[in-house]
């Protein structure tokens, strides 16, 4: 530990005496400009553009530069800049990434998007982060929305909304060719082309692919976890008239990732086989976009997407189609009503199979589901530029539990224009996915002798419920932003959860053992028993130091009570999270910026019961030198205060891995 310290106590020496070089060279590089960071536009709140400062939720904006600068490789890894989420690598090509808490490979309380594309799966009301992807050189911003964002987008927006937002065309114009390697990312690559496909027609093309490799496990043995993907896509935008917009966009993929795995068998002493499974997954997703602009008060826009997955591993081959249109209407009423109202129609199918193991099945095997929602959002301007209220709630329909409803009332004050808050009551649900309703899972083998029944060995199951009924959640928020000239800002928010109807296990009638079946079941049903509370406070600080020199500080507190039943715990959060971030350009062309994290002790649900995860703190750094106008290289280390650590653990079967020091270089080239 006095290493960790004496190393960051010589780094933070470095910089202060870094002082006396002079900033007015530095700053023909890049300006890190605190105004255009609070004045950055964001429409994640609430579905229409509006600045940063002036939105009445707890959101963090993660900008392209950013992302460039901090050296991550995956929208996970991005996700680590934002307060109050949780990011977690479970093995080389599998996250934990939640908002408020419920962190796990399976987390279903956080609805994220790509270009306003959802992107979480019925299948679990979460994301497979390993099969989402873009180039990262195109993502324009990623808004981070902590807290419900239900009112607006709907069913599973329960403790956040990540909106990944990919740049217009016609900011892509050229070329772009990036390639690097190192000792974890073991090799990557991407090219870009962007083209005036008219008069007011823009478009671009891209491909990307990398290979990544293998973590260590506890024993320090190889996981034979590594992974590699190749993507491809394109986007068009086009001004058909002056009042008209129109934007396609799509992108296919491949994907092989390896993992090791365990699973109950009855045929091994203690009931556990071990396999490394060679995994895999493809897709595809189209997404059209329409808008039309009355005026700088009225428009609507008409979004239809479609989204393909196939995706198997030695559990289960599941493949899944979405269709989704999506409309909504914004307009001015009486000078103080900003109104926006919409409605929406999705329908996704599974198909499922189970060949190669029968540690899970879902009953129906195959099944189709539908989802109506409509939406109605009124802000109201009670003093002009000082106070507004904001009112809405969305309506839905779906195929489990029927009829929902999710309120929102947030309030706005402006007394100053350098002081701002706002205050927020909120209801969402977390809607049932098919493991809560369909799901057989084999949990875990006894084997005779050792179970309480000998001499006949005991098969714990999980089994859904077709009467699960979704998870309730209502949240109390504020917040408060300040910000002085162009040299500081704080943004502090804070909030108390209330849940409901959480889900838990219940014992059921154990089987007896037949002739075809020697072994006993005892099934575990899940239900809605469990509730609980969760509070914090989340907060961010931007100090621009000097205009060359510019520092990000984050901080969260969580503390979670959950009234868990005996046969279920739910995972618990680090209580604290800090990241601090130093980005500078020492010289002219040179750009160098330094990441340290700390997260606290936390703990990981698994089919075997809550596993333990100790505190960490890990730093990351990044130097960049412009060679030429166009041309960049950069070297990037990750995790470099330790030889490797345990991020988390799987909820099922997945073994614990480490994730290891790294480093890797990388060459960009614009055209």
């Amino acid at each position: 530990m006095y290493k960790t310290v004496i190393l960051i106590f010589g780094l933070i020496v470095w910089m202060l005496a870094s002082q006396a070089i002079n900033a007015e060279e530095a700053s023909d590089v890049y300006a890190l400009d605190l105004e255009e960071l609070l004045d950055v536009k964001v429409t994640s709140v609430s579905k229409k553009a509006q600045s940063l400062s002036d939105a009445p939720a707890a959101i963090f904006v993660i900008s392209n530069e950013d992302i460039k600068r901090s050296g991550v490789t995956t929208i996970p890894d991005a996700l680590r800049m934002a307060p109050g989420i949780d990011v977690a690598r479970i093995d080389s090509n599998k996250w934990a990434v939640s908002s408020r808490g419920f962190n796990g490979r399976f987390a279903n309380k956080l609805l994220v998007l790509i270009d306003g594309r959802n992107i979480y799966t019925p299948a679990f009301s979460g994301v497979y982060w390993e099969m989402q992807d873009v180039m990262m050189e195109d993502i324009d911003r990623i808004e981070v929305i902590r807290g419900p964002g239900a009112a607006l987008w709907g069913a599973n927006a329960v403790n956040g909304v990540i909106n990944i937002i990919t740049k217009h065309s016609a900011d892509t114009q050229g070329g772009l060719v990036t390639g690097g390697g190192g000792t974890e990312e073991l090799g990557f690559g991407s090219a870009r082309y962007g083209t005036q496909l008219g008069e007011d027609t823009t478009g671009r093309v891209y491909m990307k692919g990398f290979k990544r490799d293998e973590l260590i496990s506890q024993d320090q043995s190889r996981s034979n976890d590594d992974w590699d993907k190749v993507q491809g896509g394109f986007r068009v935008d086009s001004l058909v008239t002056n009042a008209d917009a129109f934007t396609v966009q799509g992108d296919a993929y491949h994907s092989n990732f390896n993992q090791k795995l365990n699973y109950p068998a009855f045929d091994t002493p203690n009931g556990i086989a071990f396999v490394n499974d060679k995994a895999q997954a493809h897709g595809a997703n189209v997404v059209g976009r329409l808008q039309h602009t009355f005026s700088s008060t009225s428009s609507y826009t008409l979004q239809l997407f479609y989204d393909r997955y196939d995706r198997e591993d030695i559990y289960i081959h599941e493949v899944r189609n979405t269709y989704d249109i999506d409309f909504q209407h914004r307009f001015a009423l009486n000078g103080w009503n900003d109104i926006i109202w919409g409605g929406g129609y999705r329908y996704s199918e599974s198909e499922t199979r189970f060949d190669r193991t029968p540690a899970i099945s879902f009953d129906p095997q195959n099944r189709g589901d539908q989802y109506f929602s409509a939406f109605l959002q009124d802000e109201i301007s009670l003093v002009d530029n000082t106070l507004w209220l904001t009112l809405g709630s969305k309506f839905e329909h779906n195929d489990y539990t029927g009829f929902e409803y999710q309120p929102t009332a947030r309030l706005m004050w402006t007394p100053h224009p350098s002081h701002k808050a706002w205050a927020a009551v909120s209801r969402a649900v977390r809607i049932p996915s098919r493991i809560d309703s369909d799901m057989t899972l084999r949990g875990s083998i006894i084997p005779a002798g050792q179970s309480p029944f000998p001499p006949f060995p005991v098969e714990a199951t999980v089994n859904g419920s077709k009467s699960f009924d979704s998870e309730e959640l209502l949240a109390y928020e504020v917040g408060y932003r300040f910000t002085f000239a162009k040299l500081f800002s704080l943004d502090v928010s804070a909030f108390f959860n209330e849940y409901e109807s959480l889900r838990s296990f219940s014992p059921g009638q154990p089987v007896p053992p037949t002739v075809n079946t020697p072994y006993i079941t005892q099934p575990f049903i899940i239900d809605n028993g469990n509730s609980g509370e969760t509070y914090g406070v989340e907060t961010s600080l931007v100090w621009q130091m000097r205009d060359n020199w510019r520092w990000d500080l984050s901080y969260s507190f969580i503390e979670t009570h959950l009234h868990n039943s005996e046969y279920y715990q739910e995972a618990v959060s680090p209580q604290h999270k800090v990241s601090l971030r130093s980005s500078i350009n020492p010289w002219k062309d040179i750009s160098w910026d330094i990441w340290l994290r700390y997260t606290d002790d936390a703990s990981a649900f698994t089919v075997v019961g809550v596993a333990p995860v100790e505190s960490y703190i890990t730093m990351d750094m990044r130097l960049g030198w412009r060679v030429h106008k166009d041309v960049e290289l950069s070297l990037v280390g990750q995790n470099l205060l330790n030889d490797s650590q345990l991020e988390y653990i799987g909820e099922n079967f997945v073994q614990p891995n480490e994730n290891q020091r790294g480093f890797y270089g990388k060459l960009a080239w614009q055209f």
